[in-house]
């Protein structure tokens, strides 16, 4: 495909790492040279330098040509226009954007879309993703990562196998036994940054990140096999009033007690009047004594989530030594996810890795409706939709011990007539089956999505 990625920000240039790698013709648009000149002596890819909502400089990107154009750029506005000329002018096919501020979003069926005034196909707002993932991370306690498919019918989880849990230091056959009513499928163990490929006879080890798939009503039951239960959280409080803490604070209130601080007496005034239950405490998260002050040893999780990585760090080293007992922190640039994450700091949340998950859901080839990128971007996990017969497909028809899967390649689980079904050999793929696989090697994307397309026949 050849694709346009408007901003080569912390996003863009992501995305183009991402896409380059899997023999896109990619081009990248930026005002920043310096920015554009890295990417370009890293990747493969081609750079315009210029206002990425120009006519001429998308003109000079041959934007004519282009089968997509994503706008990631720090502007709102520069990214809404972008589209609208893309579309005026080059006839281009499929048009995804960034849209953060809430003015827009609250009016986006109007303005998005077929009809609405910008021809947006697909808008994306990293405030609302992440919101979702932090709040999902709250009402999973214990849990570092958890993912939705087929509209939340079935989810995938990461974990950190904890001793005390009754399946730790046991083989995974084990559980089948412990727990017989249980259907779940282990999809993927990282044991000091290395991927297992699980059988029955693996033995899960305390440290293990353990990935798992499960129908949405057997997760917790499956998160208590793997760890000594952790308590429902009830306190929660959040650092930063910015759009995703206000976000966070609006989604949480009802059913959790939260207190939310900021710096800004004009934000936390603005606060007070939009907040219905929440605490609005005016102050900074690195002083001592408001988190003193604040009972912060009673508070059962702490989120950072100002725009500053180091203040959200100090932040949250400070409200854990005080007694916090969970801390997730939000973290832009990526270099400092994997420094932090598993020691004072419970959860590191990247912005970056959980908006493109969603942006390559609408790139992968082949009827694909969710990829989530994990490990920071190491692996993947897909829900691709099976079309056609025994014929035209090289999964349809066939029991899943058939299916020539990529090395390091698993499927986890297959939703069918909004039934979950739990991935066993014996199972056979029917068509409209959405199934879900887990990729250890992002690099394997490509044959993943040979084995979903099917032959002219069925055309």
């Amino acid at each position: 495909m050849k694709i346009l990625i408007l901003g080569a920000g912390q996003v863009g240039g992501t995305l183009a790492e991402n896409l380059a790698s899997e023999a896109n013709d990619i081009t990248v648009i930026d005002t920043d040279a310096v920015r554009l000149r890295e990417l370009q002596d890293r990747l493969d890819i081609r750079t315009v330098q210029g206002n990425a909502s120009y006519p001429s400089v998308l003109n000079q990107a041959d934007a004519d040509d282009a089968h997509m154009l994503i706008a990631v750029t720090n502007s709102d506005e520069t990214n809404m226009v972008a589209c609208q000329i893309a579309s005026i002018l080059f006839n281009t096919p499929a048009k995804i954007s960034r849209v953060r501020a809430s003015d827009y979003l609250a009016s986006s069926k109007k303005l998005f879309g077929k009809d609405g005034g910008f021809p947006i196909d697909v808008m994306i707002s990293p405030e609302q993703l992440v919101t979702r993932h932090i709040t999902r991370l709250v009402e999973y306690p214990g849990a570092l990562q958890i993912l939705e498919f087929s509209k939340g019918l079935a989810r995938l989880v990461a974990i950190r196998a904890t001793e005390g849990g009754p399946l730790v230091g046991r083989e995974l056959s084990y559980f089948r036994m412990h727990m017989p009513k249980i259907d779940t499928r282990v999809a993927a163990i990282f044991r000091k940054d290395h991927a297992i490929m699980p059988k029955g006879n693996t033995v899960i080890e305390d440290g293990d990140e353990v990935f798992f798939i499960a129908g949405a009503s057997h997760i917790r039951s499956v998160m208590s096999e793997l760890q000594p239960l952790v308590k429902t959280y009830k306190r929660i409080f959040i650092c930063g009033g910015g759009n995703i803490g206000q976000r966070l604070a609006d989604t949480l209130e009802n059913r959790y007690q939260v207190k939310l601080l900021d710096r800004s007496h004009e934000r936390c005034v603005l606060l007070s009047e939009k907040l219905r239950k929440t605490v609005v405490l005016e102050g900074n998260a690195a002083d001592k004594d408001i988190l003193l002050e604040e009972n912060i040893e009673n508070t059962d999780v702490f989120i950072a989530v100002t725009n500053d990585d180091e203040a959200n760090i100090m932040a949250s080293l400070l409200a854990k030594r005080l007694g916090a007992r969970k801390v997730f922190t939000l973290i832009n640039n990526p270099d400092y996810v994997d420094l932090i994450q598993g020691g004072e700091i419970d959860v590191a949340i990247s912005p970056q890795q959980t908006t493109i998950g969603s942006l390559l859901t609408h790139v992968r080839r082949g009827d694909v409706v969710n990829v989530h990128s994990l490990r920071r971007g190491a692996a993947e996990a897909i829900e691709a939709i099976a079309h056609g017969d025994h014929k035209t497909s090289r999964v349809v028809g066939r029991r899943l011990d058939e299916i020539n899967l990529p090395q390091g390649a698993t499927i986890g689980a297959i939703v069918r007539h909004n039934e979950v079904l739990i991935a066993h050999d014996h199972l056979r793929v029917q068509p409209d089956d959405h199934v879900i696989m887990f990729l250890v090697d992002k690099s394997r994307v490509r044959e993943v999505e040979k084995l979903f397309a099917v032959g002219l026949t069925f055309f």
